[in-house]
């Protein structure tokens, strides 16, 4: 089953494999998970399948002042603040729009699914940046109006969308939403979820989520962001969770816990990939076999792989910088794995072996051809070879062959904030999924949907 959002995997019974932390003499250390999602996601361990519980004044004078009681951060003032964690609507100005190259010759043919950070809102697209169908829903129309601001709700992180024209839809951190091809709503989730989410051939949505509290073995006072790996059933129902805290705790990698990154502003492990692993590779390292979850820890700077028969971590490696995106498994075993480099001016895709660490292919930017984005980001090897980047800061995305020449670009014509005047950033655009040219498209709407086009 080929969901139009992202390929789905196989699930087969197996028995867990711990093994240690790898090295890698290009810059990973010798120890770690693989990457995470920008900023601190949280903790991750089994959880079972039952529900979830959810300064000072300044004065003239060195004397110790007791603070007024209204100017005091609560431990509910905190964790209201770390609901509120995501990303800028759009940070960059650009002056193109839409697709800038394409090479129909060497472009692998399909169609194009993001979603962007001016609405909430996903678009499909052809190869010539034409919209065949747009699906769009309010936060306000699915949820409780937000007691405090949150321009999280004003547009969507991360979509999947069904052969039939359903869709599944993030509003970071505040909740998930299914909706039809019509974008009437199915169903609604008010569950904390994130960055992440992938569904099973048999309907299962495997879903980043969250819950912001006092975790006293981290830090007695101050709330942190706790990630965990939930499971839904295909209407949306709680079926399980794992911890992702727990997952570390009581194993080789439980070193990787820095209680001291909570301090900043709680988001310890700000977690931004969830992935059910189809068995690559397990040939080579049990810790990959199949219907294990590779996750990424992007404050940790680790990948791991967690095994949901005991909710524990069987595998992580660190990466070096700090700071990575989007991690996975290709069919060849090899990783595939989006670097942003947060402190510096240049992001690398790699592929490179899991178990040894050698890198057998990189793509990076050029004085001509800058490629960079502090931020989130997105890499996906296509069936023909090539490899599909989403620069999401600057609202770009972009097809590279195997030796890094450009077939095809797009940038996101959507400004952040508003279409009207004084939007002058580009939207950001969170990823952006290449769809094979095959899939059935007899619900789409818009003016470039296959039943609309003028032979």
């Amino acid at each position: 089953m080929i969901l139009l959002g992202r390929e789905c995997t196989f699930r087969a019974d197996a028995e867990n494999a711990g093994v240690g932390l790898h090295g890698r003499s290009d810059g990973f250390s010798t120890s770690g998970t693989r990457l995470a999602c920008l900023l601190a996601l949280l903790a991750f361990g089994f959880a079972g399948c039952g529900d979830r519980d959810d300064a000072p004044v300044a004065t003239d004078t060195a004397a110790d002042v007791e603070p007024a009681a209204d100017e005091v951060e609560t431990a509910d003032d905190l964790i209201e603040q770390l609901k509120a964690i995501g990303y800028l609507r759009g940070s960059r100005e650009e002056l193109q729009s839409g697709v800038t190259i394409h090479d129909p010759a060497r472009a692998f043919p399909g169609y194009n699914l993001y979603s962007s950070g001016h609405a909430p809102e996903a678009v499909l697209m052809d190869m010539q940046g034409g919209v065949v169908h747009r699906w769009r829903f309010a936060y306000e129309d699915a949820f409780r109006p937000l007691e405090t601001p949150n321009e999280n709700a004003a547009w969507w992180r991360r979509v999947v969308a069904y052969p039939n024209g359903d869709l599944l839809a993030i509003y970071e951190g505040l909740g998930l939403i299914k909706l039809d091809k019509n974008s009437k709503l199915l169903w609604k989730s008010n569950l904390d979820a994130h960055h992440d989410l992938e569904v099973q051939p048999h309907g299962e949505i495997y879903v980043l989520t969250r819950k912001a509290h006092v975790v006293p073995r981290i830090d007695r006072e101050r709330p942190i962001l706790e990630d965990f790996i939930t499971v839904l059933d295909h209407r949306g129902r709680f079926r399980n969770e794992w911890s992702l805290l727990e997952a570390f705790e009581g194993t080789r990698f439980a070193d990787v816990i820095d209680p001291k990154l909570a301090s900043a502003n709680g988001d310890l492990f700000h977690t931004n990939t969830i992935a059910v692993l189809p068995g690559f590779g397990s040939q080579h390292d049990l810790a990959f076999r199949r219907d294990n979850l590779l996750v990424s820890m992007n404050r940790l700077g680790v990948v791991a792989v967690v095994s949901p028969r005991n909710g524990k971590v069987v595998w992580a490696r660190r990466t070096a910088p700090v700071g990575q995106h989007d991690p996975k498994l290709l069919p060849n075993g090899n990783m595939l794995l989006f670097t942003n480099h947060m402190d510096g001016v240049e992001s690398v895709v790699e592929e490179f072996h899991p178990k040894t660490g050698e890198v057998v292919w990189s793509y990076r930017g050029s004085a001509e051809n800058p490629f960079y984005s502090k931020y989130l980001g997105a890499a996906e090897r296509l069936p023909n070879g090539n490899t599909l980047i989403t620069e999401s800061e600057g609202g770009r995305a972009f097809e590279v062959t195997s030796t890094g020449e450009i077939v095809w670009e797009f940038y996101n014509p959507h400004r952040a904030g508003s279409e009207g005047p004084g939007a002058e950033f580009i939207a950001t655009l969170p990823e952006v999924v290449r769809l094979p040219e095959g899939i059935p498209l007899r619900w789409a709407t818009g003016p470039a949907a296959p039943a609309n086009r003028e032979e």
